[in-house]
């Protein structure tokens, strides 16, 4: 049956369109934090479809608001006024942490940076945009142009002028030898230089944890630092959060905390987790950036009402039940066991990130040269160990991430290092 359906799909989907596995899984249902492929397999998920269900497959609270809204209507458009809707953003707003806050519902997190460009670049009246290397913002033709990653990048035209900085990568790079504070430094001064040599820009753009580069980051305060530099020539800052928010991160509830020191960023970009599966976006924004545009816009299906439900309930459940701080203390005790692991396996480069969103970056032993021969077999092996997993990376994709379910248990992050250690050690 599966093989069937590979056919099927390779008939009639592009022939870009990415799957995992030499053999490809079709999933048919989960719960909690396992899910089960066609043939009956059962698997511990530490990769929530990209990061999307973030606090478990089937949660009764979520699917109970999604049935219940159904059964009232799914949709009007924002030509009408959505309750729903205006109960969640008035809980986003004010979780933000921007000051007079206004927040647009998109359908994905690639929208959702389209509107912050948008926004970004009327507000400023500059088609100038700073971005990070290694980077990635999603599958539109604006979204494409300021990637940094050249394995989601299929093309080098853009209706941006694009600029790339340093800092996303601590450990690799020409800064890779400096302590934090000199790393800073130096990508503050490679900043200020850049912004010497063009028309002023209209906003940096930067994940706090680069997601499709493998899980990596700069250090603490980078994104401060470069704030103050960015605000004292008026260019706005965007925190893209679709993969970094809602507490993923443990330590914080949106990435850019961990740069706070020159307060909120101007926008902030979220998606993935906050539906648990349902597709929404969004972009939240102080109002005189957000009210900047001049002409009528509506979103069809951006904050449709069960979309909004499903958000609502998920966002409850994680308050209450602080998966920010399970993330955090399970995390942790996931990340040490797999550095133990790691300091045995002579193919483990490094293994980074904070909270449940962890990557295990793999090299040819001996050297720094990336090795995703290395990645592809260990992301096989744990599928057969039953334990899925993703991939990324810079230049090339060599890192593993992992990142469940807020959810998980102690438990079952034992079982998944187990499983990854097992996979590993087959290299």
């Amino acid at each position: 049956m599966t093989k069937d359906l590979l056919g099927r799909h390779h008939a009639v989907l592009p022939d870009w369109l990415a799957l995992y596995y030499e053999e490809p899984l079709e999933i048919t249902h989960g719960e909690g934090r396992h899910v089960w492929d066609a043939d009956g397999n059962r698997y511990l998920d530490f990769f929530g479809g990209i990061l999307t269900t973030m606090t478990a497959h089937a949660l009764p609270e979520v699917t109970k608001a999604i049935s219940e809204q159904a059964g009232r209507i799914l949709h009007s458009s924002t030509l009408y006024l959505n309750r729903p809707m205006v109960e969640l953003a008035e809980r986003i707003a004010e979780l933000s942490g921007i000051p007079d806050a206004r927040v647009f519902f998109t359908t994905s997190g690639t929208e959702a940076n389209d509107t912050a460009l948008l926004l970004a670049t009327t507000y400023r009246r500059s088609n100038t945009v700073l971005a990070m290397r290694n980077s990635y913002h999603g599958r539109s033709f604006s979204a494409v142009g300021i990637t940094g990653n050249r394995g989601w990048s299929p093309t080098s035209l853009s209706p941006l002028q694009t600029l790339y900085v340093h800092g996303g990568v601590r450990t690799r790079g020409p800064f890779a030898h400096l302590d934090d504070e000199a790393f800073i430094a130096a990508c503050v001064a490679d900043l200020k230089d850049v912004l010497g040599h063009t028309r002023p820009p209209a906003a940096l753009i930067a994940e706090p944890v680069q997601g499709v580069g493998g899980f990596t980051s700069g250090p603490d305060g980078l994104y401060a630092a470069f704030r103050e530099v960015l605000a004292e020539r008026g260019v706005l800052w965007i925190a893209d959060e679709v993969q970094t928010g809602w507490g993923r991160t443990g330590d914080h509830f949106w990435g850019w905390q961990a740069h706070a020191r020159s307060g909120p960023p101007d926008i902030l970009t979220f998606a993935k987790g906050i539906g648990n599966g349902m597709s929404i976006g969004g972009v939240v924004a102080r109002a005189e950036v957000m009210n900047c545009l001049d002409a009528n816009s509506i979103s069809t299906f951006g904050g449709t009402q069960i979309t909004m439900a499903a958000g609502l309930a998920n966002l409850a459940y994680l308050l209450e039940h602080d998966l920010q701080g399970n993330a955090r203390r399970v995390g942790g005790l996931l990340r040490e066991r797999l550095r133990g692991v790691a300091a045995q396996v002579p193919h483990v480069r490094e293994v980074r990130g904070r909270g449940l969103m962890l990557g295990i970056e793999l090299t040819r032993p001996g050297t720094d040269e990336a090795d995703p021969a290395a990645a592809s077999a260990v992301l096989e092996a744990a599928r057969a160990g039953g334990l899925l997993i993703g991939k990324g990376g810079g230049h090339d994709t060599s890192a593993l991430r992992i990142a469940p379910p807020l959810t998980l248990t102690v438990a079952e992050a034992e079982e998944g290092a187990a499983i990854l250690e097992s996979a590993l050690r087959s290299l």
